[in-house]
């Protein structure tokens, strides 16, 4: 296939390039700058310039594949009107590339996170969030989704709150990050809640599984740890920063605080045995030793 990728010069998006290329696809990539359409051309994608509030840009991109894969999100947590304008720009994103995909079968893999559960792991049957600070993307996906009615093979990849790649990504990146300017490897509450994981080059695997072989109207979870304690994962990130773990106020975590101090496992089960995934990487706990001081 011809495969439009959204994100394909991220942490996630150049793995899905990588396999895709190496798996017989080619990828013409969207990028928003000059840095992103070299980066995109020295890995063997063609650039599209364009970012994802170019409507007119995303549809020149679909009418030219023979499918989409959706990863761009603008991961501004820095406010909650930041994060509100990012979630409202991918919204409007894929509903572009969702309806210029209608009635012809075409595949679209989109994105999103493996949903909260009290009580137990979240499994692919389980709905997503659709209300808190991040609901947006949730109600989003979901139109997605619905778009199997129409025509459109349309899947959803989750992804847990940890995407890494030597040490890099994800929830716990940003808890590296946090540490590194606060000087304080901190962690919500008692620590006990759990993250799910999955290392970028197992994620990029699932996201090609899903645009060849899932049906229509699928969900599946790209989960490698179902949960690992965050108080283990701040303990990790401490010690190869050199520095105190403690437990802080959620409110460290500005507008992603709740979602940081809640308990969140999830299963993968089904994905695996349905469509033969199967993680090889290294988990989160070991990948998390390649952080720099």
């Amino acid at each position: 296939m011809h495969v439009f990728v959204t994100g394909g010069t991220g942490l996630i998006g150049s793995a899905v390039v990588a396999e895709l290329l190496g798996n017989g696809h080619s990828v013409l990539a969207l990028a928003r700058s000059d840095a992103s359409a070299l980066a995109a051309e020295a890995a063997g994608a063609q650039p599209l310039r364009g970012g994802l509030a170019d409507l007119d840009v995303l549809r020149s991109g679909v009418a030219r594949a023979d499918g989409v894969i959706h990863l761009a999100f603008a991961n501004d947590f820095s406010s909650p009107d930041a994060l509100a304008k990012a979630v409202a720009e991918e919204s409007g994103a894929l509903a572009t590339l969702g309806e210029e995909l209608v009635g012809s079968d075409r595949p679209l893999v989109t994105c999103s996170g493996t949903p909260q559960v009290p009580s137990r792991a979240s499994t692919e049957a389980d709905p997503v969030l659709t209300d808190g600070p991040v609901g947006g993307r949730g109600r989003a996906v979901t139109a997605v989704l619905g778009l199997a009615s129409r025509g459109v093979r349309s899947t959803a990849v989750r992804l847990p709150r940890t995407v890494h790649h030597q040490g890099n990504g994800g929830f716990a990146g940003l808890l590296a990050d946090i540490a590194r300017r606060t000087g304080v490897s901190g962690y919500p509450g008692d620590g006990a809640q759990r993250w799910p994981a999955v290392h970028a080059l197992d994620a990029a695997v699932l996201f090609r599984l899903a645009l060849e072989q899932a049906e229509a109207g699928t969900s599946w979870h790209a989960v490698a740890d179902e949960g690992d304690q965050v108080r283990d994962i701040a303990a990790v990130i401490g010690r190869r920063l050199g520095l105190p773990v403690e437990s802080v106020p959620p409110e460290t975590y500005g507008p992603l605080g709740p979602i940081f101090a809640s308990d969140q496992p999830s299963s993968s089960a089904h994905t695996r045995q349905a469509l033969g995934w199967e993680p090889k990487h290294p988990r989160l706990l070991e990948d998390l030793e390649n952080i720099q001081p």
